[in-house]
């Protein structure tokens, strides 16, 4: 609750988590939470309510960090095998394998860094690393590792912009 100060009352807590942005979170995390205490039908539960609800399918193996933010889930599919802290997915986002995968197979899937920008509509495929940092452009189609603090946009996705080299100490 950005910019609130003071004490937070039970009603404000209740809307905050109706918001269409925090709502789909909260779901991911329960999903997570029964998935890791092995209750896999609840845990299917709340991602198919997910999906019916917001439009976002998330598998409950993915392993989140803390500050996702998912401003318009409709169309999105995170099917990532890790995503880190504090990341942005915007709408009709695809993470996942090149190939059709009944299972989870952790091996196959894209590692997304922290602190990174997916813009709406891109695809990152495989076993792609997203560093830290890194924004990925709107419609691109990821298909090649992606460096920390890197720009990449395009179909295929290529690299725009790369972090300028730090200065050593004395230079």
């Amino acid at each position: 609750m950005r910019g609130h100060r003071g004490l937070v009352s039970t009603s404000t807590l209740l809307i905050a988590c109706a918001n269409p942005r925090m709502a789909p979170v909260v779901l991911l995390r329960l999903a997570e939470f029964f998935y890791g205490h092995r209750l896999g039908l609840l845990a299917k539960l709340c991602s198919m309510l997910n999906v019916l609800v917001f439009g976002l399918e998330v598998s409950p193996q993915v392993e989140i960090g803390g500050g996702l933010f998912l401003p318009h889930t409709v169309g999105t599919v995170i099917g990532a095998a890790r995503i880190g802290d504090n990341c942005t997915i915007l709408q009709g986002v695809t993470l996942g394998t090149s190939e059709p995968d009944m299972g989870f197979t952790v091996s196959e899937r894209p590692v997304i860094g922290n602190d990174v920008l997916i813009g709406a509509g891109a695809k990152v495929i495989g076993r792609i690393t997203v560093g830290d940092h890194a924004k990925i452009g709107a419609n691109a189609v990821v298909l090649r590792d992606v460096p920390a603090h890197a720009v990449a946009v395009g179909v295929p996705a290529t690299i725009v912009a790369r972090p300028a080299p730090e200065k050593q100490v004395g230079e």
